[in-house]
């Protein structure tokens, strides 16, 4: 069949379309065409053009946002940042759990403390999990931690250990750390008594996948302050992104089961609850270098916009090499991500001095990386 015109016989002359034969002087009729074999039948034309303009219609207004969003991500990554934005001594690394399971020696922390000096890094967030799914924590997880404490403040004067604690969430599978129930938060606020005890200076937590407006994770949030203010430690938790557009992880929750994203209110609720925030600006989908650091720009700006002065702010640097959906190392780069932060800070909040940087991870750091934030942010 041609396509959008009337069906044609094969080999013959085109089918009528209901107009009655032409004369040809006298003779009869030709017969006519035989009914279509079964499962031929096409819709008319003028149906097949309105489905044609809906379907157009439909893929403009997916497309036309997305355009519309990545156009802006990678002039957000234009511009100059602010003379002097640069570190403020309020810089994170994540270490890995290697240092407190008894593979990491003295020499370690020697080297550790080379690679540190010189740069803005004054928190160690140490990977002292994973909690158990009911909240509890072995504790023969961190049985070096009394170790690496006291190595630290040898090497390092002024460097905060943090015990970094973490489960996955049962909301998305059933399967996982339930934060609505009572039982399961006293347990976790019981693992950060244990840690304290140990010898760790403040607890970092990175449960995930978070949703937006969870109020059983403020619960927790505020059973923790009350803890780790009584013990003049620190409390510090992993954030999620902030919504890219107004309402943005209610649609991709609807459309995918994966929220991702938290409001900007919501972020700023946890952010009042702490004293360290952490951002996870990595794993963003951007494909290019320009909008994935346009993307950390804009990111910096909405987080800057809802935490307190009193709360340090980090975004989070990434320091590790994957190619998956959700992360493409050509684009999510220490380079671009530095320039985006600088970008966002500048023109939101330049003189903001609880701000930083957050490097994820250790165990997987390149020196290209170590090099990149010092060049792009560490430099004095």
């Amino acid at each position: 069949m041609s396509d959008g015109g009337p069906p044609v016989s094969d080999g013959g002359p085109p089918v009528s379309d209901g107009a009655p034969p032409a004369s040809d002087g006298g003779s009869a009729p030709p017969p006519p065409p035989p009914p279509p074999a079964s499962g031929a039948t096409r819709p008319p034309a003028s149906r097949r053009r309105r489905l044609r303009r809906v379907l157009g219609a439909a893929l403009l207004v997916l497309v036309l946002p997305l355009l519309t969003a990545e156009t802006a991500l990678r002039v957000n990554y234009t511009g100059s940042p602010a003379p002097g934005t640069l570190t403020r001594d309020k810089d994170a690394l994540w270490l890995g759990h290697a240092w407190v399971d008894g593979r990491k020696g003295d020499g370690d922390v020697r080297a550790l403390a080379d690679r540190l000096r010189g740069t803005g890094i004054r928190d160690l967030y140490v990977h002292a999990g994973p909690l158990e799914h009911d909240g509890t924590l072995l504790k023969t997880a961190y049985r070096k931690a009394g170790w690496l404490v006291a190595a630290v403040h040898r090497e390092l004067p002024g460097v905060r250990v943090q015990a970094w604690l973490g489960d996955v969430l049962a909301t998305e599978s059933p399967d996982g750390l339930r934060l609505e129930r009572a039982a399961t938060r006293a347990a976790i606020v019981g693992s950060a008594r244990d840690v304290l005890a140990a010898g760790f200076e403040g607890t970092h937590f990175d449960l995930e996948p978070l949703h937006s407006g969870d109020r059983d994770y403020l619960s927790l949030l505020d059973d923790l302050r009350a803890l780790t203010r009584a013990h003049h430690a620190a409390l510090s938790v992993a954030a999620h992104q902030i919504d890219p557009l107004p309402g943005f992880h209610s649609f991709w929750g609807t459309t995918t089961g994966h929220p991702k994203w938290w409001s900007q209110a919501y972020f700023g609720q946890v952010a009042r609850r702490v004293d360290q925030i952490a951002v996870m600006s990595y794993d963003t989908m951007q494909p290019l270098q320009s909008l994935y650091g346009g993307y950390v720009a804009q990111q910096t700006s909405l987080a800057l916009e809802v935490t307190p002065e009193t709360t340090d702010l980090l975004m989070g640097l990434p320091f590790y090499h994957e190619n998956r959906f959700g992360h493409w190392a050509h684009a999510e780069t220490v380079p671009a991500a530095v320039r985006g932060v600088r970008l966002g800070l500048s023109r939101t909040d330049a003189d903001r001095s609880r701000f930083g940087v957050a490097l994820y991870v250790d165990f997987a750091a390149t020196e290209d990386d170590w090099a990149a934030y010092r060049e792009g942010w560490a430099r004095r």
